[in-house]
């Protein structure tokens, strides 16, 4: 028996893997999605998302995606995994996501080929729009310079090209490099952590959508879990996923506080010495463990 079956689940409830099913709208990620769309249907220019570690950016941008119809918009979303890119990375990814087929390597004549991709899509009635997450990884003046070359590309009524930043804090400064562009920034909006109700919402909504028949967390856990998570929905994922596997392997049924607080001591978040070596936690078991039970699952995952 798994611990899914063990808590009558369908699939993970608490995967912190970015599911656009498991998308939770609380208050202020509505809000948000809808300053976001308004921003790009006007064609603004330059939206900036802002939160902490874990706040729910990345499964923000994909929900933005997912609800611009294809027939009004060619939006793209990429992901900025080093702070290393250059420039003509950029514009040559850009390009290509947009639909500019065999991009040049020459910058003016890449430059050309994307103010003539754009023009079609503008003529086609429709808008460019670009989602750019981990945008803090933008480091550099001559990034901030090209986004502002770039929205300055535009026709009477209208910018031919919008973006959107999602990232860190630390996305601000970075805009400092290159203050025109800064003040080219037409929507600021930053994600605050959850509070203990929209905590409580967000832990219940993701146990219905896997088919959780009955709640396994009492409500001194889940003010446990707000608590110790400080309200950050990847945070409060693997607390609750750590819970609902100790919880089956002592063959229990429900979770209390003590569990989520003893568990949130072994994993220590931020604290190396409860790591592995690679910045990994490693819980120890919370509670009695019934070892049959951990026996059978580790075969099961050999079979």
């Amino acid at each position: 028996m798994s611990y899914l079956e063990h808590f009558g689940l369908t699939e993970e409830p608490f995967s912190n893997a970015p599911v656009s099913r498991f998308y939770f709208e609380s208050p202020q990620h509505q809000q948000a999605l809808v300053r976001l769309t308004h921003a790009v249907s006007r064609m603004r220019g330059l939206s900036v998302l802002v939160g902490d570690i874990g706040a729910g950016k990345t499964t923000l941008a994909r929900r933005l995606l997912d609800a611009l119809p294809e027939e009004e918009y060619e939006a793209a979303l990429f992901v900025i995994i080093h702070s290393g890119v250059t420039a003509s990375w950029l514009l040559r990814r850009i390009a290509l996501q947009l639909g500019v087929e065999n991009p040049a390597q020459e910058k003016l004549a890449l430059l050309s080929q994307l103010y003539q991709r754009l023009m079609q899509i503008h003529e086609q009635g429709r808008k460019a729009v670009v989602l750019i997450d981990e945008a803090q990884m933008l480091e550099t003046r001559e990034l901030m310079e090209e986004f502002r070359g770039l929205l300055n590309l535009e026709v009477p009524e209208r910018k031919l090209i919008s973006f959107v930043f999602f990232g860190l804090p630390d996305i601000e400064r970075n805009l400092r490099l290159d203050p025109p562009l800064a003040q080219r920034v037409a929507l600021r909006y930053k994600l605050e952590p959850f509070t203990e109700d929209s905590t409580e919402a967000y832990v219940k909504h993701r146990l219905r959508l896997a088919g959780c028949p009955k709640m396994p967390f009492s409500p001194e856990a889940i003010l446990a879990v707000h608590q110790q998570s400080g309200g950050s929905p990847r945070v409060i994922n693997t607390l609750c996923d750590n819970a609902l596997f100790e919880a089956f392997l002592g063959a229990q049924t429900s979770v209390d506080a003590p569990r989520i607080e003893e568990i949130a001591r072994n994993l220590a978040f931020g604290s190396a010495e409860a790591s592995n070596g690679n910045g990994a936690p490693v819980p120890a078991p919370a509670g009695n463990v019934d070892l049959s039970e951990v026996d059978r699952y580790l075969e099961s995952l050999k079979s």
